[in-house]
């Protein structure tokens, strides 16, 4: 039997007071996801959704977001399903199912790679959604950047910064295979280079010492969250 002893060091008095307490100008909150509007791009659904069912998963489409917990979209690994919402517009649902296949092809059972925290395997999911749809011509930055910023600072340990840094390169190769196998109209929207599907596949040749693949994405996520 052992005992186990503790001893008391010192104690240091601090104040502690709730935001209501204080003086000053208000604390900005920080911007919320705002779901796309508008058309999807022609054949964009069908090319995802055929890569989704390829990888032996079933399509569900629900209702409403009351139907999967609140959310756009949900993959369910054990069931193999990925359901999206379809009371949004054609580019929300889109979005939420190139989103979806993030989570596919990055976190499924089996994926030795797999993030271990939801926050980094959110911030790849939405990652990879913002790079096809930015081939695409369609811009997600309202809904993408602050996902990916609340994310990415959820987790403990890492800046978020750090968090969508080291995610770049799994994104860009997920987003190179999607891009690659899908039959649809692909251009450039004016965003940084690596956004393009060209662009993407050029910055994957990088390599030698200090190359960053993916860069370009994580820095534009970077800079417009003021991380």
């Amino acid at each position: 039997m052992s005992l186990d002893r503790s001893k008391l060091v010192g104690v240091k008095p601090a104040h502690v007071w709730d935001v209501s307490q204080t003086d000053g100008s208000p604390i900005p909150e920080p911007p919320a996801p705002r779901l796309l509007r508008g058309q999807a791009p022609a054949g964009l659904w069908d090319g995802l959704a055929d890569q989704i069912t390829a990888r032996g998963l079933e399509l569900r489409l629900v209702s409403s977001a009351a139907s999967i917990g609140g959310a756009n979209g949900l993959t369910d690994y054990l069931t193999r399903e990925v359901s999206v919402r379809m009371d949004i517009d054609d580019a929300a649902q889109v979005k939420t199912l190139a989103h979806e296949l993030g989570h596919v092809m990055l976190h499924g059972p089996g994926n030795a790679d797999a993030a271990m925290h939801r926050g980094i395997a959110e911030v790849e999911a939405e990652s990879v959604a913002l790079m096809v749809g930015a081939a695409h011509g369609l811009a997600t930055d309202d809904y993408t950047i602050p996902y990916v910023a609340s994310w990415a600072s959820s987790v403990p340990g890492r800046t978020a910064v750090q968090v969508v840094q080291s995610t770049a390169e799994r994104v860009r190769g997920a987003a190179v295979t999607i891009l690659d196998k899908l039959d649809t109209v692909q251009v450039g929207d004016g965003s940084p280079p690596g956004l393009d599907r060209e662009g993407i596949r050029r910055e994957g040749l990088a390599s030698g010492p200090g190359a960053v693949p993916g860069q370009a994405l994580a820095q534009r996520q970077v800079e417009t969250v003021g991380l």
